[in-house]
């Protein structure tokens, strides 16, 4: 397809999902008073397959993406940290360990936004690692079929997170920036959990399954999990999420970039 088909414009797809069967280990939750149909939209900004590829210019403002949602993941301009939206405040995890506001000026190049609404809940009942919750939480949703936005607060034995620093032009592909990634593994650390689950048919547009990221309580330390620990007893909160709008690049380094690659092990290698 001739790549100028898409500059000038913002692509914007909507996907409409049958209602799911409601499973017994789930708890209802009743819809959030005054909740519209804008608060049941997946936004992002870019795909992640060009990020893969090291398009990493920020092209939406924070300020413009708080009006997307109140809750969400994603990075900043040049690759630089881990950005974690929680109660409608962005955080920006550095790879110096830091956190701080972003200021709506900053920009993204990729982000993932919705409006959190508690539709099903589980509660754990052993210990499980990342792997071991994964596919756990995947066993138990109504559909696999669905995105929905994951919850969990609590205090987590074990927290394993990330965080890149700002990369610079020609920018490397992702696993080469990734292996100067710091890393940084806390105990018993109270703190939430923020993120989503993505099907299958979403690979190349975002992480296929599990997508995570961490802020701790006191809002000093957070970044992209790695790894962690769920205590058992701690409740999962899961929002169904059956709307898709996506901004793309309309310049720079997006417009020409080959997105027909399989990129799955690539994945696989920088978000675990």
């Amino acid at each position: 397809m001739d790549t100028k088909f898409f500059l000038g414009i913002g692509l914007a797809i909507v996907l409409v999902f049958a209602g799911a069967a409601v499973y017994t280990s789930f708890t209802d939750i009743p819809a959030a008073s005054g909740s519209t149909g804008d608060r049941e939209i997946l936004y992002q900004v870019s795909t992640i397959d060009a990020l893969l590829l090291g398009v990493y210019e920020g092209i939406q403002p924070v300020g413009e993406i708080r009006k997307r949602g109140d809750f969400g993941i994603g990075t900043f301009d040049a690759l630089e940290g881990e950005m974690i939206v929680l109660d409608g405040i962005v955080y920006h995890a550095k790879a110096d360990g830091h956190v701080s506001l972003a200021a709506d000026s900053q920009t993204t190049p990729f982000a993932t936004m919705t409006y959190f609404d508690r539709d099903r809940a589980v509660l754990t009942d052993s210990p499980m690692n990342f792997s071991l919750f994964s596919s756990t939480m995947a066993a138990l949703l109504p559909s696999e079929n669905m995105v929905y936005a994951v919850q969990m607060r609590g205090t987590f034995p074990s927290m394993k997170v990330r965080a890149i620093p700002a990369q610079h032009k020609p920018y490397p592909l992702f696993v080469e920036a990734a292996k100067t990634q710091s890393i940084f593994t806390y105990s018993d650390t109270p703190g939430t959990v923020i993120g989503f689950y993505t099907p299958v048919f979403f690979r190349g547009l975002n992480v296929e399954g599990f997508h995570l990221h961490f802020i701790s309580d006191d809002r000093n330390w957070g970044g992209h999990i790695l790894d962690l620990t769920v205590p058992a007893n701690t409740t999962v909160e899961f929002d169904i999420t059956p709307g898709f709008a996506m901004t793309l690049p309309t310049s720079g380094d997006f417009t020409g970039v080959d997105l027909s690659q399989d990129l799955s092990r690539d994945v696989a290698m920088v978000e675990k």
